[in-house]
């Protein structure tokens, strides 16, 4: 199983990015997806999760980004999607993916996470 993370990189504030968590080796259909950072210092913060439906899927946001940021995902590419925008310093950190196994189609979190990916650094600095 691997998670691939990417999309990262460094932006202004006001700008926007669009991560992707690519999965191999694992049925998108069986699992809820997750994004996680944590910043130099801080403990990791759930970003945003999505269920494992294809169609009328759960999202859930961390309060810090609702608004800002959308979760999406893509079945046939197995790929899930965080778009982010209007980015702020406060956003810089590393952004993980995780994969969480589950037979819930209503169901995502922050925690039991089975699988994780490599992260991508966003840097938000003017």
């Amino acid at each position: 199983v691997q998670l691939q993370a990417s999309g990262g990189g460094s932006v202004q504030p006001g700008g926007s990015l669009r991560l992707s968590c690519t999965v191999s080796g694992l049925i998108l259909d069986l699992y809820a997806v997750s994004w996680f950072r944590q910043a130099p210092g801080k403990e990791r913060e759930g970003v945003s999760c999505i269920s494992n439906t294809r169609i009328h899927y759960a999202t859930k946001y961390g309060d810090s980004v609702q608004g800002r940021f959308t979760i999406s995902k893509d079945h046939a590419k197995n790929t899930v999607y965080l778009r982010m925008n209007s980015l702020q310093p406060e956003d810089t950190a590393v952004y993980y993916c995780a994969a969480e196994r589950t037979r819930n189609s209503r169901y995502c979190g922050f925690n039991g996470m089975n699988y994780w990916g490599e992260g991508t650094q966003v840097t938000v600095s003017s």
